[in-house]
C-alpha cells in the first residue's frame, strides 16, 4: 500500500483531504501539521522525511500569511523555498510523487487576460518572491514534479474570505471590498479532489499546472455573491485598493487559466458559484 504525505494537515487544504480520505482507503495516509513536518527547521525536516518515507507528497504546507511575510521575510523563504527544495530532493532521490502547492501570487496582476502556466512570473510581494523561489527549487531538485498554482482558496476550515465575510455580514449593516483586484477563487475540496484524480489517473505529466474554480469575478463580486446566498442584508459596497492599504500589494489580476489540467488530465473544473453553495449547505 503507497504511503501518501500530506504536508501542513491542519490548513484548509489538508483538512479537506483529510475528510477526502475516507473514500481513498487503497492509500496509506500520514497527514503531518507543524510539529511532525518542521518547515521551518531544514534538518529537522531530512530526518522527518526520511523517517515517514513516503511514496506520494500532497505539498500543502507553507507561510501563507501575506502581509506578515513583509516583515518575515527569512522566515517566509526558508518554508516557502528552502524547505520545499528539500522535499523535493528527497522525492527525487526516494523515487516519491510529489505534488507542490503554489499561488497565483507569482505574478504581478498586469495581464488582461486569463494567465496560462508559460505567462511571465514577476511578483510584487514578498510571499510571492518566495512561492517562486519555491517552484524553481522544486523543479531544479526533482523535474518529475507537479505544481499547482491555485488562487484566493476557501474552505470551511481555517481562516479565509468566505468565512470573514460571513461574520461580518452578520455583525454589520454595512461593508467595503476592494472591487479592482479579480481573479477567480478556489475551493479547497475541489483542488483537494483534483490532486487525488491526478494521483489516480494512469498519467503523471509533471511541470506546472493552474487550478481554481470557473469564473471571472472581482473580490466585491464574490462578496455579493456570499451574501446573496447567505441571505445576508449587510449593505456591500465596492472600493478601489488604494482605499484599504496593506502592508503587501496585490496583483490585481490573476485569474488563472485552466485548459492545461483539463485536457492532461480530463478533469471537470466547477463554476464558482456552484462549489460556493456548498458552504452554506
Amino acid at each position: 500500500m503507497k504511503k501518501i504525505l500530506v504536508t501542513g494537515a491542519n490548513g484548509q487544504l489538508g483538512s479537506e483531504l483529510q475528510v477526502l480520505s475516507e473514500n481513498y482507503k487503497n492509500y496509506d495516509w500520514f497527514f503531518a501539521d507543524r510539529t511532525k513536518v518542521t518547515l521551518d527547521d531544514l534538518l529537522l525536516l531530512k530526518t522527518q522525511l526520511n523517517e515517514i518515507n513516503p511514496d506520494i507528497i500532497f505539498n500543502c504546507g507553507a507561510y501563507t500569511a501575506v502581509d506578515k511575510a513583509e516583515s518575515e521575510k527569512e522566515l517566509a523563504f526558508t518554508i516557502n523555498h528552502l524547505a520545499v527544495g528539500i522535499i523535493a530532493k528527497y522525492a527525487s532521490e526516494n523515487k516519491a510523487k510529489l505534488i507542490h502547492v503554489s499561488t497565483d501570487y507569482v505574478f504581478d496582476g498586469t495581464s488582461s487576460v486569463a494567465l496560462n502556466e508559460e505567462a511571465a512570473t514577476n511578483p510584487i510581494n514578498v510571499y510571492g518572491e518566495s512561492k517562486l523561489a519555491g517552484e524553481i527549487a522544486c523543479l531544479k531538485e526533482n523535474p518529475d514534479s507537479i505544481i499547482i498554482r491555485t488562487s484566493w482558496v476557501y474552505s470551511k476550515f481555517g481562516n479565509n474570505f468566505v468565512k470573514t465575510m460571513q461574520r461580518l455580514m452578520q455583525e454589520r449593516d454595512s461593508i467595503n471590498v476592494v472591487n479592482d483586484q479579480v481573479g477567480s477563487p478556489t475551493y479547497a475540496t475541489d483542488l483537494a479532489q483534483a490532486m487525488l484524480d491526478i494521483i489516480e489517473s494512469s498519467k503523471w505529466i509533471p511541470g506546472i499546472y493552474n487550478y481554481s474554480n470557473e469564473g471571472e469575478i472581482s473580490w466585491y463580486e464574490f462578496a455579493l455573491a456570499i451574501k446573496e446566498l447567505g441571505n445576508y442584508n449587510c449593505i456591500v459596497g465596492g472600493i478601489p485598493s488604494a482605499s484599504y492599504p496593506t502592508p503587501a500589494k496585490r496583483p490585481e489580476f490573476s485569474l488563472l487559466g485552466k485548459n492545461k489540467i483539463k485536457k492532461d488530465y480530463g478533469l471537470e473544473v466547477p463554476y464558482y458559484k456552484e462549489s460556493l453553495k456548498k458552504i452554506f449547505i
